[in-house]
């Protein structure tokens, strides 16, 4: 019989966890431009992963259940495969993604974060970047941290809104 433990899986009282790390940036660009340079394949390989880093093999496809997969590669030969499913899709407006899932919603090993990125319009014509990465636990959070976060993911931000002067 189970017990009510901390260490019991079983124990989950649909409280969120606390364990996420947020990156915020003010675009100088409606929504639904930044949304397209988020949502369209080519763009997303143009501005996603901070250089010297690439990604290639963009899919993203826009409903739940659907694929949010990329390949990075690193400036000394390395080739890292995320697969992705996505979760929600308010267009225009939020998209959430995770790679604890298959498309057909099975378990896919380890994982890692559910992440959100909303795009709020803003009075003047400027559009409210907010990318969150929620954890599952206080060390994948640090291990994300460790990796690089803020300066990972605000360079990347900053290449997408290079990008945005130029859609």
């Amino acid at each position: 019989m189970a017990q009510a433990t901390d260490d019991n899986p079983c124990n989950t009282p649909g409280t969120a966890h606390q364990h996420e790390l947020v990156l915020r940036r003010v675009f100088e660009a409606p929504a639904d431009k930044v949304w397209r340079a988020y949502t369209e394949p080519k763009l997303l390989e143009q501005w996603f992963c901070p250089r010297p880093w690439t990604i290639t093999d963009a899919v993203v496809e826009l409903h739940p259940g659907g694929r949010f997969n990329f390949t990075m590669h690193g400036p000394d030969g390395e080739v890292i495969p995320n697969s992705g499913v996505v979760l929600e899709v308010v267009p225009g407006r939020r998209l959430t993604t995770t790679d604890a899932l298959t498309p057909d919603w099975k378990p896919a090993g380890q994982p890692f974060m559910v992440g959100t990125v909303e795009m709020i319009p803003l009075p003047d014509g400027r559009t409210e970047y907010v990318a969150t990465a929620r954890h599952w636990s206080a060390e994948t959070k640090a291990q994300h941290q460790a990796m690089g976060f803020e300066e990972g993911w605000g360079a990347a931000a900053d290449q997408l809104g290079d990008l945005l002067k130029t859609l």
